[in-house]
């Protein structure tokens, strides 16, 4: 399954949490801020949760595809990089539970700039 995020449409934290607790189907309780997401992220492949409205079942993966990403990564590097590091733990902690991991981050850029987030 893929999921395609406009990296133009994050200008701070509050867009952040917007734009994916609308892509994602976040509930109404969610708290928008980084644990709160790796929480309802980790349970993608668990529906009976109700953490979020897009399901996967393992061992297939949700695939995040964030688009105009260098631009994002330009724009604000500190977020950019705490959004790949959360994704990161989402599936170590899901491995850490014996459960397959469900994310898969990829990034599309508009222009010839690649993506180095250090």
């Amino acid at each position: 399954m893929l999921i395609r995020i406009d990296g133009d449409q994050i200008t701070g934290w509050s867009s952040f949490h917007d734009v994916f607790a609308e892509a994602l189907g976040f509930p109404e309780f969610y708290g928008r801020n980084m644990a709160a997401w790796v929480d309802c992220l980790t349970s993608l492949g668990d529906p009976e949760d109700g953490m979020t409205s897009i399901h996967v079942s393992p061992p297939a993966v949700l695939t995040i595809q964030i688009d105009n990403a260098a631009q994002w990564l330009r724009r604000d590097p500190e977020m950019f990089r705490a959004m790949v590091d959360s994704a990161a733990f989402v599936n170590a902690r899901r491995i850490g539970l014996g459960e397959p991991p469900v994310l898969c981050l990829s990034y599309h850029v508009s222009d010839s700039t690649e993506i180095d987030d250090g």
